[in-house]
């Protein structure tokens, strides 16, 4: 008795005219993104240079049928091209990197706990004992007094702008 495996049998097949037609769009928005930069960040991403130049034209061409049709080419291109460099480095520059927002929520959690807890100062100080204890201290508590009066948060946000300082960015950054 022979065993079938079907789920190999389908890892065989050629994908669907749908995921191609979705790889497609994908390429293209990817190229989309790649017309709005500037000349000096479309020489920072160190693109082929058919598809560099294939950017640069479409900036050039004011008829909406040409510029589409240019879209289409950057497209064609894109397939040729390893995207995922590109894509993360678009990411970084738009803000998107999971990274960045990794640390950025690190940053609202560490807030909110020296809010909530006052054990979390303690904690932060021998963590990163070069960060300002009395500016922290005094910022702490002008937020609690601002919530309670129902102040706009100014300490609430510069606790935030403090803590960017403090906080590293980088994936071992995991104190919390």
């Amino acid at each position: 008795m022979q065993y079938h495996d079907d789920s190999a049998e389908e890892l065989d097949l050629p994908p669907s005219k749908t995921k191609i037609k979705q790889q497609m769009h994908d390429l293209q928005a990817i190229g989309e993104e790649l017309v709005e930069l500037s000349n000096e960040r479309l020489k920072e991403l160190d693109l082929p240079e058919r598809l560099f130049e294939a950017v640069r034209e479409v900036k050039r061409i004011n008829k909406f049928g040409a510029q589409r049709r240019q879209m289409q080419y950057i497209g064609k291109l894109m397939r040729e091209v390893d995207t995922a460099p590109i894509v993360a480095k678009l990411e970084v520059w738009s803000g998107k990197s999971h990274q960045h927002i990794a640390w950025l929520h690190q940053i609202e959690r560490w807030r909110d706990r020296l809010l909530e807890d006052e054990g979390a100062l303690t904690e932060l100080l021998s963590a990163h004992p070069g960060a300002d204890a009395q500016r922290l201290r005094a910022l702490v508590r002008n937020a609690l007094k601002e919530k309670e009066a129902a102040k706009p948060p100014k300490s609430y946000r510069e606790i935030f702008q403090v803590l960017r300082e403090i906080l590293p960015e980088h994936p071992t950054a995991t104190h919390e």
